[in-house]
């Protein structure tokens, strides 16, 4: 049903127009795969993204996951009650299936390093030239602990406020800060070490 998020993904997403979502969420509840499709489409991008930054930009698990995200959408479309924007509930859940993907990595060993990525901070591309700043903050965010990296992205990028991250990570408000101030000091000292 579903292509892959590269393959869908527009260089510029197209305008989010809320009275087209409403009216392709009818459609793709009553079971119109078209609908859903064209939903799909016009939000992957933005749903891929915040997966990303949530699981440290690990290309084919943010892809799995934001297929996940998507089938999740489809099972629960039947259930929306248009009482938020469709963007804002699918992006909702979104988080919360990146979210729980980095809760059952906890209770798991350590699978992969994020810890690898932050070898390569600055370090020359084939062509010999230093990455860019912006590849350099991407994979500084990579490297960052899993809980760390979360808050950080919850907060700084995503907009939440720390009540509704320590309730969605189950932590306190004030280990929600902590992680914060965490994520923001080894970013400076990992930034900075490259300078």
């Amino acid at each position: 049903m579903l292509t892959a998020v590269n393959d869908t993904m527009p260089d510029a997403a197209p305008a989010l127009d809320a009275d087209a979502d409403q009216a392709l969420v009818a459609q793709a509840a009553a079971g119109g795969v078209a609908a859903f499709e064209a939903l799909y489409r016009r939000h992957a991008s933005r749903v891929h993204g915040v997966i990303a930054r949530l699981v440290g930009y690990h290309g084919a698990r943010a892809e799995d996951l934001t297929q996940e995200a998507f089938v999740r959408a489809w099972q629960a479309l039947p259930n929306f009650r248009f009482e938020s924007a469709f963007g804002t509930w699918l992006h909702r859940l979104a988080v919360n299936t990146a979210l729980m993907e980095l809760r059952g990595r906890r209770s798991r060993p350590f699978e992969d390093s994020d810890e690898e990525a932050f070898d390569t901070i600055g370090s020359a591309d084939s062509a010999g030239h230093v990455t860019a700043l912006s590849m350099d903050l991407e994979r500084a965010v990579a490297s960052l602990p899993p809980r760390a990296r979360a808050v950080l992205v919850l907060y700084d990028v995503e907009g939440w406020k720390h009540e509704e991250i320590a309730a969605e990570l189950g932590m306190a408000v004030g280990s929600s800060k902590a992680q914060l101030h965490r994520a923001r000091s080894l970013l400076r000292t990992r930034l900075g070490e490259q300078a």
